[in-house]
């Protein structure tokens, strides 16, 4: 099982459940140990934020807190050394937890693209045998439900069963049920700072240059970025930077990310696209990033001169997010959705 791909780890970095310390975020845990120490905390907890940010670094904290025998007034999430729950936990073991994720499908050998209400379904099972107690359920990420999924999850929140805690991780809180939402308390999480986030990159086996003001204090973005996601964003900006795309450029771009020998390119290139995308509709409403290069500049400016410009480029990095996901879950070439989206691109650049 460990062997296989898991859907809430990034990368090579250390998954979130063996990742001790959370950096840059004392307000999100200050809010939920007042919570707590009010004594009325909530069955439902929302973590919002960027990818790669802390949200699951905080939510396996919460939830060793809440396994390991935690005190009504408690000063910190960090739990007792030594609980015996703490080796169960980091082992998927504790029958008190329960995390729902993509699972591994065995027919196409792949991640699943969603998570379905048959996994919700297992906890059924899990309230039924674990009866009394406190338990905990993680969702990472919520916004992986399918519908139907989705759906069982609120029935669970409108009828909590008793000691139950559900933390929900989302990236794109707006596009989860609104009754989701209204039913949970929201702990948003926001970008790190720059010490903060050399620290988590380092804590992640990562080098302190690659906490790169590019990675917008997301230690996912640092980490991708220094394994060459800067060279590929670069790259992309470089594709861009003249008002007609270069399609025979383009065209190599894609097909290197063909087939299984292409993922990693693959990977890198959806992330630079999203990273373009996000990053244009920002600067039509405030401008190019101080801090980015001059290239960057100059294409953003030109991809993004007005406001009505940031609100097509949100649009279409929707679009291009949900078009992936879905081509990519029916095993369509990687290429194709590559290309895919560098023509949408670029039929945007030419209406600014």
């Amino acid at each position: 099982m460990s062997d296989l791909p898991q859907a809430d780890r990034a990368g090579d970095a250390p998954h979130p459940r063996k990742t001790e310390r959370l950096f840059g975020q004392e307000a999100a845990e200050t809010e939920f140990l007042d919570a707590w120490n009010s004594g009325r905390p909530h069955h439902g907890w929302l973590l919002t934020g960027a990818r790669g940010v802390g949200k699951a670094t905080l939510a396996w904290r919460i939830a060793r807190f809440l396994l390991t025998d935690p005190p009504a007034r408690a000063e910190t999430l960090d739990p007792p050394p030594g609980h015996p729950a703490l080796p169960r936990i980091r082992a998927l073991s504790d029958p008190a937890l329960m995390l729902l994720r993509r699972p591994w499908d065995d027919k196409t050998k792949k991640l699943k693209t969603q998570i379905t209400v048959d996994e919700v379904r297992r906890l059924n099972g899990f309230f039924g045998l674990s009866a009394g107690g406190r338990r905990v359920v993680i969702v990472d990420p919520a916004d992986d439900l399918n519908p139907s999924a989705a759906n069982a999850i609120l029935k669970l929140l409108e009828e909590p069963p008793a000691g139950a805690t559900l933390l929900l991780i989302s990236h794109q809180p707006a596009r989860l049920l609104p009754t989701i939402r209204s039913r949970c308390r929201v702990l948003r999480l926001a970008p790190l700072d720059a010490q903060s986030l050399e620290a988590a990159v380092v804590q992640a086996g990562g080098h302190p240059a690659a906490a790169s003001p590019l990675a917008e204090g997301s230690v996912g973005a640092a980490l991708q970025l220094s394994q060459g996601g800067a060279e590929t964003y670069e790259a992309l900006i470089d594709l861009f930077a003249r008002p007609q795309m270069d399609r025979a450029r383009a065209r190599k771009l894609a097909d290197a990310c063909a087939g299984r020998t292409g993922a990693a390119a693959y990977d890198a290139t959806m992330a630079a696209i999203d990273r373009l995308l996000h990053r244009a509709a920002r600067a039509g409403l405030l401008g190019p990033p101080g801090d980015a290069p001059e290239n960057e500049v100059r294409t953003l400016t030109r991809l993004a001169p007005h406001d009505a410009a940031a609100r097509d480029w949100a649009q279409l990095s929707q679009q291009v997010g949900d078009r992936a996901a879905h081509a990519h879950g029916v095993n369509v070439d990687p290429a194709a959705i590559v290309w895919d989206a560098l023509a949408r691109i670029d039929a945007q650049a030419r209406r600014v």
